[in-house]
């Protein structure tokens, strides 16, 4: 079982994600972990008396000689893969091989094992968004007072801050913390309940002791630090996997948009951001001058691609039929994995893009200087109204010039909405010309915007 680009891999195997995020999905950590559920069994059945010490200490002397070879080559034979591990694993004990696994059924040791997996996957991913949020907050804090021309409808509107608008995707990456830190904090195993649930094997193994099958349930799930559902079929309840997803889809729906936006923004028509751009790097084979966004377009593609991975939790948990059935095992063994990996990477692609963004101020003042004039005509209208201007006729007369402006930017030439304002005669008999020029100066026209990112930036340090 030995693997090179001869054949096809996953992109996840090489690619994209982290090495700890590997190794925490890989085959040999999975039966390590396999391991330690037996062993915490067998110590849970040691106290109860039905292990003795040479026993237990026979198991956890080999618990981390994982031999997936030899293990393989069993599953050949057998086609059972959790019975090959178990045999593999009694095979390197010649006194504790015989206890291994009583009462069991296999969910019972795989569903705590992928249990394991998964909180140890979002703390890994927590670890992860903290650092995210550190340099993301020195990118809102630096840019906070910088003012740029807002978009809605992806028309010019009012302006705004560069660092508001970081803010928003901060506000975003703050709501999905809570919520995987919720869903980590809620993670369950099946525990140790058998066939079916009912832990009725265990109850006949443990007749005629002084302990009972939730007492050793208990003991086994203090062992591996983990918290049992009070109830599951042979299975955990599936809709675990499903809440997961969707924290996980969740997280990559904030940096798909954050991503999105750079990359609009990107574009030459606004030039106003763009992602690091290495010196040798190449934008196209057929275009020297390019310089795609390619790291922002690698966010946006891994994350449509886990935006779809829900769904199929969601099947899972709603087609478990009765107790059980198998229909779910095989797709869990991508879909997991590819979830935590897709995750990891994307949340290593956002920092790369928020360590090296470039805000191009010329671009952004030119782009003030063309369109927030526009936007600066609301301030002037509160202005004429104060003065007394009738506000219905001021609106209209407004609107006129600014229709008429903006077939001249659209033509390519000078906005000319300040001059026309400043020459209007019926603005005139309100306010003067220097007045009207002053309100129709929109730098200023951010509102609250730089304090309100300062406080998400706060924020972003704090929780």
């Amino acid at each position: 079982m030995t693997f090179s680009h001869d054949t096809f891999i996953s992109p996840l195997t090489w690619r994209y994600g982290g090495a700890e995020m590997r190794r925490l999905w890989s085959e040999t950590h999975k039966r390590q972990l396999l391991r330690r559920v037996w062993v915490a069994l067998a110590q849970a059945q040691y106290e109860a008396g039905l292990v003795t010490a040479a026993q237990l200490e026979d198991l956890r002397a080999h618990m981390d000689e994982v031999d997936i070879e030899r293990a393989a080559a069993i599953e050949s034979e057998i086609k059972h893969d959790l019975m090959a591990e178990l045999r593999a694993f009694a095979e390197q004990c010649p006194r504790g091989g015989a206890v291994l696994h009583m009462g069991a059924t296999s969910m019972d040791i795989l569903d705590n094992a992928d249990a394991l997996r998964i909180r140890s996957g979002l703390e890994l991913l927590r670890t992860e968004m903290c650092d995210l949020r550190e340099h993301l907050a020195d990118l809102i804090e630096r840019w906070a007072d910088t003012p740029a021309m807002g978009f809605t409808h992806l028309q010019p509107a009012e302006p705004t801050t560069v660092g508001y608008r970081l803010a928003q995707h901060g506000q975003d990456l703050l709501s999905d913390d809570a919520e995987i830190s919720r869903v980590s904090a809620g993670v369950r195993g099946k525990g140790l309940k058998g066939a079916v649930g009912t832990s009725a094997s265990f109850v006949v193994l443990l007749a005629g002791t002084d302990t009972g099958a939730a007492e050793m349930e208990t003991r086994a799930m203090e062992l591996l630090g983990l918290e049992a559902f009070p109830a599951a079929t042979q299975i955990y309840p599936r809709k675990q996997d499903w809440h997961v997803l969707n924290a996980l889809a969740g997280l990559g729906g904030t940096l798909y948009r954050f991503a999105f936006d750079l990359r609009l923004l990107q574009s030459p028509v606004i030039g106003e951001w763009s992602e690091p751009f290495g010196e040798k790097q190449v934008g196209s084979s057929a275009m020297p001058f390019k310089r795609n966004p390619i790291g922002a377009e690698k966010i946006d593609s891994l994350a449509r691609y886990l935006a779809s991975l829900p769904r199929v939790a969601w099947d899972n948990a709603a087609h478990s039929l009765l107790e059980r059935t198998l229909d779910d095992s095989a797709n869990r063994r991508l879909l997991l994995p590819q979830a935590f990996l897709i995750a990891d990477e994307l949340l290593r692609a956002a920092k790369r893009l928020v360590d090296g963004l470039q805000v191009d101020e010329t671009a952004t003042a030119a782009n003030m200087q063309t369109f927030g004039v526009f936007a600066a005509t609301e301030p002037l209208l509160m202005a004429l109204c104060k003065a007394g201007a009738d506000r219905q006729h001021m609106h209209a007369r407004i609107r006129d010039h600014a229709m008429q402006a903006w077939q001249a930017v659209r033509a390519g030439g000078p906005n000319p909405l300040a001059q026309a304002l400043c020459a209007d005669a019926q603005l005139l008999r309100y306010l003067p010309a220097d007045e009207i020029a002053a309100q129709l100066w929109s730098d200023g026209h951010v509102g609250l915007a730089p304090e309100r990112a300062r406080a998400i930036a706060q924020a972003l340090r704090e929780n």
